[in-house]
């Protein structure tokens, strides 16, 4: 707009930092507190102790050895301490000046010149000390503390924090009445200096208990406003036919459904007749046969003469659904005069815009393909049913552009989101709490367990040898890296370094390389011959997390797993056991900057080894991460819970969630001002 001033640099932090409502002011609290309630004089004092101390200035020099510095000498009446600056500016020393009177808080160091403090936070000692802590907020380089607590103030006085919560909430979750909203941000704000400072840091201080249960409605609210706006919309009612496509693929499948694939079909065969929109998650582990439930979803929506999408996240697993359902459904299909189509960015011109024609024509009645299925371009006749695969890589605008493509029927597709993470029960209740989910809990027969050892890098030849044993008994082997090419940054062994190291060492064998930055032909070539079983090892980034299946490959080495997180881990590791062959998945570990690894590699590692349920692994990476991780790209509009803790807090979020539908029905106006005042505009994304 013209005339208006352009912001300045905190201005702009402030923005960055999501800060730009009152309340998102008043709702951002400190990371810690300093004491400047109180003084301590030196003779008093003990070594290590942080505390704020008086006195005059008797001394301010700059000093050259060991580096430039500025050393100030501070007289408290009882003893001296030096204040030492090894980064100041002119206006700084002229502040320090001899005697003037102030005060430093730091840290207390004891050295042979007597007392010190390095980089103390200095003021005039003038007027009476703070009757409360002092805050220190989370902040960017541009945005110091001092503005940014004049703004935060200023937030928490215009800000609206009426109470609500209707009448009685808060008793009935165990609180007292006494903390509302005001009253605990206005404490976690400023906090009296006989705070235990232990009830803030574990954050089960009354106040932090109220905020807790404030962000955990805000959230269940929300999520039920989202499953209810979606049940009043309308969906194509679909059934299987009798005799139709969803029993002829039944039939024609070369093997039986275990117990639970038969489940799972029912729940979502159930949800297809209602002509309500069908929002549910798919989850099973690795190898658990969801393909499968995939193909008879869509059999059921393709005999009510409609169309379906499935999306994978990367071509590979794309080009894997792809292959598998046109073996399944192309032979029932063709008599019908209808085709299974194939859609991704790296088509030629000519491929693309025949697919194009035959989704808008209705006669490809199953597209398959990448996120190039919602793009502007493809049209379909009539959308009734989206698959999406991997639904946690995809951003919720890409999910939300997919159920647009039939609005202009006035009607919904059905939504089928599967996964391989599982999600733990803590989760399940509230970032997904809008979402109904069936679950895959049985592998299907057939499938080998996989022995899982844990290896220092060191005994890189041993595992090169076992990987020589097992080409020549026929089988094949993966080796993952993390990174495709040097980093300053992180010393990893590249992929690259790492395909030539093979090649050398295994003469006469075939070794591919395969990352995400390959020409999608030479992709193809290489995943072709290792498919073949020509080529014996295949190095590969984390490309391959996803839709390879070799049953042949019954190796795979994860090299630096430590960098990687649980549940990509336990994905690279159902690469192999899809034969009869006993498989095996080494996790070779480098140590890290002081010949250790940290706790958390650790912990990750010892699940890998103790565990191949990947709802333990779940819980266990939902431990180690917390839910901002783990959730990826569901999260990337929906505000992730910053107060509250989903396991610490779970039984606070379990009366949260049974108490959520009477406040929305008995209280729709409180209920609507408290999602408004914690989601602002974020909640629409808990609709995709």
């Amino acid at each position: 707009m013209q005339g208006s001033k352009p912001l300045s640099a905190p201005q702009k932090a402030l923005r960055k930092l999501g800060l730009a409502r009152d309340i998102d002011l008043a709702l951002h609290l400190p990371l810690r507190y300093e004491d400047e309630t109180r003084l301590t004089r030196l003779r008093d004092a003990r070594e290590a102790d942080t505390l704020q101390i008086e006195g005059t200035v008797t001394a301010n020099e700059i000093a050259y050895r060991p580096r430039r510095q500025l050393v100030v000498t501070l007289d408290d009446g009882t003893d001296t301490c030096q204040l030492r600056f090894f980064s100041f500016y002119p206006a700084q020393q002229k502040t320090l000046a001899v005697g003037t009177r102030i005060r430093a808080r730091g840290e207390l160091r004891g050295g042979l010149f007597g007392w010190q403090m390095v980089h103390p936070v200095c003021r005039p000692a003038q007027g009476p000390l703070p009757e409360a802590l002092t805050p220190v907020y989370p902040t960017v380089a541009t945005l110091p503390q001092a503005y940014l607590r004049k703004a935060v103030l200023s937030g928490l006085s215009r800000a609206d924090l009426s109470d609500t919560f209707p009448p009685g909430l808060a008793a009935r979750l165990g609180q007292d009445p006494a903390w509302g909203l005001r009253e605990a941000l206005a404490f976690l704000h400023h906090p009296g200096p006989r705070t235990p400072l232990a009830t803030l840091e574990d954050r089960s201080h009354p106040a932090w208990q109220r905020l807790k249960a404030e962000e955990l409605l805000a959230q269940q609210l929300s999520q039920l406003q989202s499953k209810r706006e979606r049940d009043v919309l309308r969906a194509p009612a679909l059934a299987p036919a009798p005799g139709g496509l969803h029993e002829q693929l039944l039939a024609a499948l070369p093997f039986g459904l275990t117990r639970a694939q038969h489940r799972v079909c029912e729940e979502i065969a159930r949800d297809l007749t209602r002509p309500v929109p069908m929002h549910r998650l798919l989850q099973g582990d690795v190898g658990s046969g969801k393909t499968v439930v995939a193909a008879l979803a869509a059999a059921v929506a393709i005999d009510a003469g409609t169309q379906c999408a499935l999306m994978a996240p990367t071509e590979i697993l794309a080009e894997q659904h792809f292959r598998k359902l046109i073996g399944w459904l192309e032979p029932l299909l063709a008599p019908r005069g209808l085709r299974v189509a194939w859609l991704t960015g790296s088509q030629k011109k000519k491929e693309r815009t025949e697919m194009l024609a035959l989704i808008a024509s209705g006669e490809a009645a199953l597209v398959v393909g990448t996120h190039a299925v919602i793009q502007e371009q493809v049209q379909f006749k009539e959308l009734a049913l989206a698959i999406i695969d991997e639904q946690h890589r995809f951003g919720v605008a890409q999910r939300l552009a997919l159920r647009e493509k039939t609005q202009d029927a006035g009607l919904e597709p059905h939504l089928l989101m599967m996964s391989a993470t599982p999600i733990p029960r803590t989760l399940a209740m509230s970032y997904y709490a809008d979402l109904d989910v069936s679950t895959i809990d049985e592998l299907p027969p057939g499938r080998t367990p996989i022995v899982t050892k844990v290896i220092a890098d060191t005994r890189r030849d041993q595992v090169i040898e076992r990987i020589r044993v097992q080409i020549e008994s026929g089988r094949q082997a993966y080796w993952v890296c993390p990174l495709i090419e040097e980093s300053e940054a992180l010393d990893l062994t590249n992929a690259t370094a790492t395909h030539q190291a093979l090649s050398e060492t295994l003469p006469g064998i075939l070794v591919g390389l395969l990352h995400s930055r390959m020409p999608v032909a030479e992709k193809k070539a290489v995943m072709s011959l290792f498919e073949s079983g020509e080529m014996g090892v295949l190095v590969a980034t984390t490309v391959i997390e996803v839709g390879v299946d070799v049953p042949n490959a019954s190796l795979m080495v994860i090299e630096h797993a430590e960098r990687f997180g649980l549940s990509q881990l336990h994905q690279l590791r159902g690469r192999v056991g899809r034969g009869a062959a006993a498989s095996a998945c080494v996790l070779l570990y480098g140590a890290g900057e002081n010949g250790r690894l940290s706790d958390t590699a650790r912990e990750r590692l010892k699940a890998m080894a103790e565990t191949h349920d990947g709802f333990e692994i779940a819980r266990r990476d939902l431990e180690i991460r917390g839910p901002g991780e783990f959730l990826g790209a569901r999260q990337s509009g929906a505000p992730l819970l910053r107060f509250a803790d989903l396991e610490a807090d779970r039984p606070l979020l379990e009366k949260i969630r049974a108490l959520a539908p009477a406040i929305l029905d008995r209280h729709p106006d409180l209920a609507e001002r408290h999602v408004a005042r914690w989601l602002g505009g974020k909640s629409d994304y808990l609709k995709a």
